[in-house]
């Protein structure tokens, strides 16, 4: 081991510098990008043993979006990203950070976060992507924050960009019609008055296998080159998920969470003005409804799980941008926003509406 400096002589030695950056955040501007094509239930029961009737019950999913074959997640995410900059009215240039939620990027490297960054403009900054599934857009939020008051970013660009499509089991009966595409995105920036409250997330490993990708990269080209592979196991991967674990969890553990980061903002429930969770299913979101004991004054984004179904990391922006463009939500509301899902991951904060 090597020898630790006694006090007198460590005072000797140089002292780092740190940074210091703005005393609060806040969300200057959101956008969005939703696909073109819409697919129906109807389309969807025709490749599995199912109704549209059946499917609305369950899910509260009328129709998703499906990106074109050409159209990728970081263009989906630069199309957001650049409506969220618009929205914000901020140069480019002082972007210092780009951050992609997203798990359906097909490349392991490079992310694409850099592709983002690149396309709108923010010369130099930092970029990467973030890996938490749904709940990927809530911790970019929350790495947004501390990064903008810790002095290393001006403003960070947070995009949540999913195409679903690439990896659905288009004869899954218990996937095959829960996800959607597209890509939402929040530009946060330095801020006189507290614009973003304290992230409270986490993970539970335990429940690695609960949503997954069927098989990895490395077996999945194992079974492609082996002439004693099965068709099964030979099929291009995609999001598998033990459904009713994951109800049960999201439905009736996931409201505490959400509970914590109210209390963390130093505000009650009556204080909220706007809901915006994860759109991952209608009754989950009914049961957190009535979990929270949310005033019945308070606009609860539904809408999206709907028309959108789940779009994982993209969900919650998504939500976000259309209740504002609709006039539902308005600037300066408080609005509770919450991600949970694969990981088992979690993440919410109450944030100032811009």
């Amino acid at each position: 081991m090597p020898e630790v400096p006694a006090p007198a002589d460590r005072a000797q030695r140089p002292t780092l510098s740190t940074r210091t950056g703005a005393q609060y955040s806040r969300i200057w501007g959101v956008g969005d990008h939703r696909p073109e094509r819409i697919v129906t239930n109807d389309e969807i029961c025709e490749y599995i043993d199912s109704t549209d009737e059946w499917i609305r019950e369950r899910s509260g999913i009328a129709t998703r979006r499906q990106a074109a074959p050409t159209e990728s997640v970081a263009d989906m995410a630069i199309s957001a990203g650049r409506a969220a900059i618009e929205a914000a009215g901020v140069d480019p240039t002082r972007i210092g950070a780009v951050i992609v939620a997203t798990l359906s990027h097909p490349l392991q490297t490079p992310a694409a976060a850099t592709l983002v960054a690149h396309a709108l403009g923010a010369s130099n900054a930092a970029a990467f992507d973030l890996g938490a599934a749904c709940s990927g857009y809530c911790y970019g939020i929350g790495v947004a924050d501390d990064l903008i008051r810790g002095g290393s970013s001006e403003f960070v660009l947070v995009v949540g960009s999913e195409k679903m499509s690439d990896f659905r089991d288009w004869h899954d009966r218990g996937t095959a019609f829960i996800f959607g595409d597209g890509a939402g995105a929040a530009l946060v920036g330095p801020s006189e008055f507290p614009g973003v409250g304290p992230t409270v997330w986490g993970a539970d490993g335990s429940g690695y296998e609960l949503i997954r990708q069927s098989t990895d990269w490395v077996q999945w080209r194992a079974a492609v080159e082996s002439p004693d592979s099965t068709p099964e196991q030979r099929a291009w991967p995609f999001i598998d998920m033990v459904g009713p674990s994951v109800f049960r969890w999201a439905a009736f553990k996931m409201a505490a969470v959400a509970k914590e980061a109210v209390a963390a903002a130093g505000l009650t429930i009556d204080d909220i003005d706007v809901f915006v969770p994860h759109q991952a299913n209608i009754r989950i979101i009914d049961t957190m409804v009535k979990q929270l004991k949310l005033p019945d004054r308070v606009v609860v984004a539904r809408e999206d799980i709907a028309d959108m179904a789940n779009t994982s990391g993209a969900s919650v922006p998504l939500a976000t941008a259309r209740l504002l463009r609709e006039g539902r939500a308005r600037s300066g509301d408080l609005c509770l926003q919450f991600g949970f899902g694969a990981g088992l991951t979690w993440a919410a904060q109450v944030v100032v509406l811009p």
